[in-house]
């Protein structure tokens, strides 16, 4: 059977890909966290969209979900092994971003205001 993947890391940006999944991984590697923490942690990101996200890592096997059934609402989140293992093979490059923070605030500081003030997005009319 042929991989449907050019490449290993295609393999991963096709579960992994997005601007949030990764960032919910990484706070998650950290421990067990309730949803308004992880919100908390990961910034400017909607409830609509963490939601979707957290529901698509929980479908792939990368996070688990503890609904302790009370009211108020507690749910906690945490990594499963699979997820643990992204997690390490994440801080490498995170590892690299630190050591070039300074370069990269640069690159996104040179991006075009056209990105609606998303500093993730990519201007790709030029």
């Amino acid at each position: 059977m042929t991989s449907p993947f050019t490449c290993g890391l295609d393999a991963v940006l096709q579960v992994m890909g997005g601007k949030w999944k990764s960032l919910i991984v990484y706070h998650l590697s950290r421990g067990t966290l309730r949803y308004g923490t992880l919100r908390r942690a990961i910034g400017k990101v909607s409830d609509k969209v963490l939601a979707q996200q957290l529901k698509e890592l929980i479908a792939d096997g990368v996070v688990l979900c503890h609904d302790y059934g009370e009211v108020p609402l507690k749910v906690e989140y945490s990594l499963t092994p699979f997820g643990i293992s992204f997690a390490t093979a994440l801080v490498q490059l995170c590892e690299w971003g630190a050591q070039h923070s300074s370069d990269l605030a640069a690159i996104v500081a040179r991006r075009p205001a056209s990105n609606n003030g998303d500093p993730h997005a990519i201007d790709v009319s030029r």
